[in-house]
């Protein structure tokens, strides 16, 4: 919960660059993909995963409508159907993958990472420079730190650019859809 009320704070500061930080995919995707690793199999992976998302994603708007006043959010249901599914699915996936070698783990956590380069602040238009160095962090620490040897680390990176792309199409998707 602290997780999410951080989030809306950095939002709300009036610093163009905490707010990115609280609303694009990279932090969100690390917490996500920690939370697999850690978990002893991909069932608790997910369920961990999907309760603390939920809860962040509760505390998050909960703090906007009970103490800034904003009211509830439209996305709020949303998100928390994302919780349940997408974010638990990812977990899950990242649990598995740290506990393999090879081209399939390597494309899960490139997949991962994918996430995070296509939030855009890399890619996209200028003016994210914070956020876009914290994207090229994470995605470095997914891609080195995640796979269990070096032949997946590599594989990983070279799966990058494409699962990148994808990554960005489908946030597009979900943009259009919220």
């Amino acid at each position: 919960m602290l997780a999410g009320v951080a989030a809306k704070a950095a939002d709300e500061s009036g610093l163009a660059w905490a707010a990115d930080l609280g609303s694009y995919p990279a932090l969100w995707v690390l917490a996500v993909a920690l939370v697999g690793r850690a978990a002893p199999g991909p069932r608790a992976a997910a369920v961990r995963a999907a309760v603390f998302f939920a809860a962040m994603t509760l505390a998050y708007y909960a703090w906007a409508a009970l103490v800034l006043g904003s009211g509830w959010n439209r996305l709020l249901p949303a998100w928390l159907v994302l919780s349940a599914t997408a974010v638990a699915a990812v977990a899950a996936a990242v649990q598995a993958a740290t506990r393999r070698s090879g081209l399939l783990p390597a494309a899960v956590v490139a997949a991962a990472a994918g996430i995070v380069l296509g939030g855009g602040a890399v890619t996209g238009p200028g003016g994210h420079a914070v956020q876009a160095v914290a994207d090229v962090v994470v995605t470095g620490l997914l891609v080195v730190l995640l796979p269990r040897d070096g032949r997946t680390r590599l594989a990983a990176v070279a799966l990058l650019a494409p699962l990148a792309w994808l990554a960005a199409r489908g946030l597009d998707l979900l943009q259009a859809l919220l």
